[in-house]
């Protein structure tokens, strides 16, 4: 069974929820653009200066998504 992969993020500063928010938009965007499978996008509040934008995908399409998007962080999901 292939392992599920979350690619992280991290959005610091008064604006950061709605840069999180806005990110989330492009990582469907870029899913749909190129075909993608994806298990879920979505963002986390860790405090009022500090979201999280994210995306779950098979480790088969990691790459894909690093090498174009560069995620901050990852962690399997």
């Amino acid at each position: 069974m292939n392992r599920k992969l979350k690619l992280i993020w991290d959005f610091k500063g008064p604006s950061s929820q709605k840069t999180a928010e806005h990110h989330c938009i492009h990582l469907k965007e870029f899913a749909a653009i190129e075909k993608l499978h994806f298990y879920e996008v979505d963002l986390t509040i860790v405090s009022e200066m500090h979201s999280i934008a994210y995306i779950i995908v098979d480790e088969d399409d990691m790459k894909t998504y690093r090498d174009a998007l560069k995620p901050h962080r990852g962690q399997l999901a």
